[in-house]
C-alpha cells in the first residue's frame, strides 16, 4: 500500500514537469492546446469598443520599419477669429442733420480763415434761464452733425459777433455769416525812436474825439504791436506815454478784412531828478518830489532819490523837500532829448 501510494505521487509529479517543459518550449501555444478545446473565460462585462478615428496601420512592411501614418495635424484658429460674444442686433441710427457754416468779411469780401469762435445753442432756456451750450468749434468752416431741431448759432472774431437761429433738418443746412471785421495795430514814437511796449498804452473808444459824449472804452488798456480785431467804423485813440502828462487824442478808421496800422507821436522826454548838496555830487535820498507847470498844476509827485518821470515838452517847475526843507528850480523839455535835472540844496 505504501508502495502504491508512493508510485501515485510520482506519477502525479512527472505530469506537472511534462507541462512546465511543454510551456517552455513552445511559448506561443494558444491556450486550447494545453487545456484542450474549452474557452477562456469569458469577462464579467462587455468591453467597450474603442473611438472611432483615422485608421492607423501597425502592419509589417516587407522593407524597413516605417513611422505608422498618423493624422494630418489641425490647423488652430486665431483667437481674433472666434467671436467672444454673439453680435447685437443692428439699430437704425436715429437720423442726423449736418450745419455747414462759414463766415465773410463782407458780402463781396473774402471768406474768413482763421480766428473764429463757433457756439451752437439750444432755442430754448433751461429751468435757471440759461441757453444750453450743445457744440463748439473753432475751424474756419465746420460742418457740425445735429439732430433735426431749432438752434442758435453764434460766431465771433475778435469784438466782432453776429447771433442767428436756425432750424435744421436730416440734411445739409448751409449758413453764411457776414462779419465786418479788420485789424488794428497800435505803435508808439518819441522823436526819432519807437517807444517800448512797457511804456506806453492805449485806450479805444467807439466813435470821433470830437462826439463830444462821454463813453466807457471798448479796449481800456491795449498794448503796443498787438493786433486787434474790431468792427469796421471809426474809433478814437487815447495814448499815454508814461504816468505824467503825455497824452495824445488820435482819430482812425478800421476796414473791413484790411489791416490797419497807426504810429503815434509823442513829442516828450524822460527826465531824472536828482537832489544835491553841490553841483555834480550826490543825490539825497528820502527826497519829495513835485513838478508843476508854470501856472502850478501839479504833474507828477514821488519820492526817492533819482526819480525818473516822462514829460510832454514844455517848462515846468520842480520842488524837492529834505528834512524840512524846500528847493526848487525851473527847466524845460525838449521833444526827444532825456537828461537830469538837479536841483541844489542851497
Amino acid at each position: 500500500m505504501i508502495f502504491g501510494g508512493s508510485h501515485r505521487f510520482i506519477s502525479g509529479w512527472r505530469v506537472w514537469l511534462l507541462l512546465v517543459a511543454l510551456l517552455v518550449t513552445f511559448p506561443h501555444a494558444a491556450p486550447a492546446q494545453l487545456f484542450g478545446e474549452r474557452p477562456p473565460p469569458v469577462p464579467p462585462a462587455p468591453v467597450p469598443e474603442p473611438p472611432a478615428g483615422p485608421a492607423i496601420s501597425l502592419a509589417p512592411s516587407s522593407g524597413p520599419a516605417s513611422m505608422p501614418n498618423l493624422p494630418a495635424p489641425l490647423t488652430q484658429v486665431p483667437a481674433a477669429a472666434v467671436p467672444l460674444t454673439a453680435p447685437l442686433p443692428s439699430v437704425a441710427a436715429p437720423a442726423q442733420g449736418v450745419l455747414s457754416l462759414a463766415a465773410r468779411y463782407g458780402k463781396d469780401l473774402p471768406v474768413i480763415n482763421s480766428g473764429l469762435t463757433w457756439r451752437v445753442y439750444s432755442d430754448r432756456p433751461d429751468e435757471t434761464g440759461a441757453f444750453k451750450l450743445v457744440r463748439e468749434d473753432h475751424g474756419a468752416t465746420p460742418n457740425i452733425m445735429l439732430p433735426p431741431g431749432s438752434y442758435v448759432v453764434y460766431v465771433s472774431l475778435g469784438l466782432v459777433s453776429a447771433v442767428r437761429p436756425v432750424t435744421l433738418k436730416p440734411d445739409t443746412e448751409r449758413e453764411s455769416f457776414v462779419l465786418p471785421a479788420g485789424g488794428l495795430r497800435i505803435e508808439g514814437r518819441v522823436g526819432t525812436s519807437m517807444i517800448p511796449p512797457n511804456q506806453i498804452s492805449f485806450s479805444i473808444y467807439k466813435g470821433s474825439q470830437f462826439e463830444g459824449t462821454e463813453r466807457a472804452p471798448l479796449v481800456p488798456n491795449a498794448t503796443a504791436g498787438d493786433v486787434l480785431i474790431l468792427p469796421e467804423g471809426t474809433y478814437y485813440i487815447v495814448s499815454n506815454y508814461g504816468d505824467a502828462n503825455s497824452v495824445v487824442r488820435s482819430d482812425i478808421r478800421v476796414q473791413a478784412s484790411k489791416l490797419t496800422d497807426v504810429t503815434i507821436s509823442h513829442r516828450a522826454a524822460v527826465i531824472t531828478l536828482k537832489l544835491v548838496s553841490d553841483k555834480g555830487g550826490e543825490a539825497l535820498a528820502n527826497t519829495a518830489w513835485s513838478v508843476l507847470t508854470p501856472g502850478g498844476d501839479v504833474i507828477k509827485e514821488s519820492i526817492g532819490a533819482f526819480p525818473r518821470v516822462i514829460l510832454a515838452e514844455g517848462e515846468y517847475r520842480v520842488i524837492a523837500k529834505n528834512e524840512g526843507k524846500v528847493f526848487e528850480r525851473g527847466f524845460e523839455v525838449v521833444n526827444g532829448v532825456d537828461g537830469e535835472v538837479e536841483v541844489v540844496a542851497r
